[in-house]
């Protein structure tokens, strides 16, 4: 058995987050996507002397590579193998709670993508797996080949936003059995062709929509966002870095709701709600990262961060 090389994490916008996070000596902090422990590390040495971490991930390869990498902490680090949906009872079941602060960085992690075997790639050979831990029950290879072609293009088309779902979707029917990534990359790029000089495969799309079926990604963060907004202690700060638009759509309105005095329609007279706001945004928009380290590090091209503070109740 050939054993993977492990593919160290270069951890993507780490001084914005560091900034953002505004982290102290001694505070408290929760990594939600722990990965190969990039951020993590840079916490910890911000936050040493006295400073604690709780790493959540699902993948149990990534967070071995976490733990070599950030066994100098000892103790000050608990890792713990698990969705980010569940962070609220995490947190509480190890008593930790409240926090200084929160971050979650979504997506692929590098060492998932050069994996030979999960098949998040369409780059190599695999079986349709993209599962981010084995708890998850259903792999791709369910949607590719067990799924009405209506739902198939209604999923490549919500969560890839691929314009031409249905005649993708149609292809990968046709072409039922498939058993591998490179199966599937082949029918799609037939199915669509390239574009002229574009350096995007036009599997890309579709490869996340299944990804983030399989994963309910978008759910889990939904669910997770309220938790971790419970979590934070007064002038604690949430921030999340996500790497596509529908990501960044629930980060963005959650933030905005939670940033408002009253929820009741403009036309409304007298507010009914109640709300208060309980978050402020300390960032105008979405930051991006900069061309230095889009140069060094191109997948971060398309990360974008947004952050809030808690306020009183």
């Amino acid at each position: 058995m050939v054993m993977e090389a492990p593919v160290r994490h270069e951890p993507v916008m780490l001084r914005e987050v560091l900034a953002a996070l505004d982290v102290r000596p001694g505070g408290r902090y929760v990594d939600c996507t722990l990965d190969g422990g990039g951020h993590a590390e840079a916490i910890m040495e911000a936050a040493s002397p006295g400073g604690t971490l709780l790493g959540i991930d699902e993948d149990i390869d990534v967070m071995r590579l976490a733990r070599e990498r950030m066994a100098r902490f000892g103790d000050g680090v608990a890792y713990v193998q698990g969705n980010f949906r569940n962070l609220d009872s995490i947190c509480r079941e190890r008593g930790f709670a409240p926090v200084n602060g929160i971050l979650f960085d979504l997506g692929l992690s590098s060492h998932q993508l050069a994996s030979d075997s999960r098949g998040f790639s369409f780059r190599t050979e695999s079986p349709l797996d993209m599962r981010f831990g084995p708890e998850v029950d259903t792999t791709a290879a369910y949607w590719v080949n067990e799924a009405g072609e209506a739902d198939l293009a209604d999923l490549i088309w919500r969560f890839g936003e691929e314009r031409q779902s249905r005649r993708i979707a149609r292809a990968i029917v046709n072409g039922r059995p498939m058993r591998t990534t490179t199966d599937l990359a082949k029918a799609v790029e037939q199915a669509v062709g390239r574009r002229p000089g574009s350096q995007i495969h036009p599997a890309t799309k579709t490869f996340q929509a299944l990804r983030i079926a399989v994963n309910q990604e978008l759910a889990s963060l939904a669910e997770a966002l309220p938790w971790a907004h419970g979590l934070l202690g007064f002038g604690s700060r949430l921030v999340v870095i996500s790497y596509h638009s529908l990501e960044d759509r629930i980060v963005k309105q959650f933030i905005a709701r939670e940033s408002k005095d009253c929820l009741c329609p403009p036309s409304q007279p007298v507010c009914t709600c109640g709300h208060k706001a309980t978050l402020r945004p300390i960032t105008r928009g979405a930051l991006m990262p900069s061309q230095e380290e889009v140069a060094t590090n191109p997948r971060s091209r398309s990360a974008r961060l947004r952050a809030a503070e808690r306020l009183a109740a």
